[in-house]
């Protein structure tokens, strides 16, 4: 066995089972909360929604649904990465894991489409393969309430507003493409939700044609409470098979992990080419249980969106994040709660303290000190920048932590250079 799951030994075969099987657990996991019938009527309600921050699709359908719908999504990632000959590394798993955290409040099987289909049209024009660009596509569906908001947001005519939702979609889709690439300068690669900043801005401008003509966005709170237990219980299964699966995979060994705790998170930062696919999942693993003790501690929320944040977390525990980078962020965002109007453990910064650890590369390359500061900067950023676009970006956290880095990073540059200078 020990040859066999030989770290650089794993196949992409093997990759794909493991990743799957979590996958279809999710889905079977559904239909332990509510019956097929119930779950088809939850999938209609999900799908009519508007799905702006934050619509917990516990509350919008109900339990399984959230759960089915999002299993669906992951399972067209993983067939989206099959058919287009994409191994299994780190930002695949990061993109298969966020597309279904992010479908437990936001995504459906309804709004998911048009983004994808708008990358892909600009693939066609620039005469690239889709595969170079689905990662893109993937995270940019963090836009994807932007076109559930006009279709059935507005109040517009049904046939109409599917029409235009659909058409913002691709447009939006077509234009991502060459702007994360170009954003990436603006935060200097230490915004590990580089779309997430990148819909920031595109939202921001479709939330402004909006409201040039008198069309707004509804702010939404709906939050589900009291599945703790069940979910405590069903997340230490998972994030402790991980540890298991990732220690058989890595030669029954934690070899490794030291190396992986060294990485700033800045790029190269894809853990499963630079350390292994088994020491990926190991690092996955603890990374859920820190955040799922957080969660607790704090006493937030396991419900949609706690359990899409835990996802989104061991998603990128393969692309960037690790304890050693990623809590001094969430200390930062608890002393910056502790300090504010915001209630620790209430939606907003439960999501600040697992989605901000999107800003570790700082952390990583500055030290504990500054990344204790960018959560705390983090927390009064955060707040303050949904209203721009009006909730149709799902990963607000990626547009605040573009912004943080953007400030703190090229400032914390010029100190660590004056220190090598002296």
């Amino acid at each position: 066995m020990k040859t066999l799951f030989n770290s650089g030994q794993v196949s992409e075969r093997i990759k794909y089972i493991i990743v799957t099987i979590y996958v279809i657990l999710i889905l079977l996991t559904s239909f332990l909360f509510n019956s097929p019938q119930e779950i088809i009527q939850g999938m209609k309600n999900i799908v009519l929604a508007p799905s702006v921050l934050v619509s917990d699709y516990f509350v919008v359908g109900n339990v399984g649904a959230a759960l089915f719908n999002a299993s669906l999504l992951m399972i067209i990632t993983v067939v989206l990465a099959i058919f287009n000959n994409l191994n299994i590394n780190g930002p695949i798993i990061a993109g298969i894991f966020t597309v279904g955290g992010f479908a437990l409040f936001g995504k459906n099987i309804y709004n998911f489409w048009a983004i994808l289909f708008g990358v892909y049209l600009y693939s066609a024009y620039k005469g690239e393969k889709f595969g170079n660009n689905l990662i893109i596509a993937l995270f940019g569906t963090a836009l994807a309430p932007l076109i559930s908001l006009v279709s059935f947001g507005f109040g517009l005519d049904p046939v109409i507003g599917i029409i235009f939702g659909n058409l913002c979609g691709i447009i939006a889709g077509f234009s991502l493409v060459p702007l994360a690439y170009h954003y990436k300068k603006f935060h200097l690669d230490y915004d590990l939700y580089n779309l997430g900043f990148t819909a920031g801005i595109v939202g921001t401008l479709f939330m402004a044609l909006f409201r040039s003509f008198g069309l707004e966005s509804q702010s939404l709170s709906l939050i589900a409470a009291g599945y703790n237990r069940v979910f405590t219980i069903y997340c230490i299964i998972m994030f402790l098979s991980m540890i298991v699966i990732g220690f058989i995979c890595n030669g029954l060994s934690f070899k490794g992990y030291k190396d992986l705790l060294k990485s700033t998170g800045k790029s190269p930062n894809d853990f499963v080419q630079l350390n292994g696919f088994g020491i990926s999942f190991i690092n996955m693993g603890i990374m859920g249980l820190i955040m799922l003790a957080y969660i607790l501690l704090v006493g937030g929320e396991i419900n949609g969106p706690g359990l899409g944040a835990l996802f989104t977390v061991i998603g990128f525990s393969a692309f960037g994040k690790h304890p050693r980078n990623a809590i001094p962020i969430t200390i930062g965002v608890f002393i910056g709660s502790m300090g504010t109007k915001w209630e620790v453990n209430s939606t907003s910064m439960i999501f600040a303290a697992t989605f901000g650890t999107a800003l570790a590369p700082v952390a990583g390359d500055f030290g504990v000190i500054a990344g204790i500061v960018a959560g705390f900067l983090h927390v009064s950023v955060v707040t303050n920048v949904g209203y721009l676009h009006g909730g149709v970006n799902l990963y607000n956290n990626g547009f605040s932590a573009g912004i943080v880095a953007a400030i703190l990073a090229p400032f914390l540059m010029s100190i660590k250079k004056r220190k090598r200078e002296d």
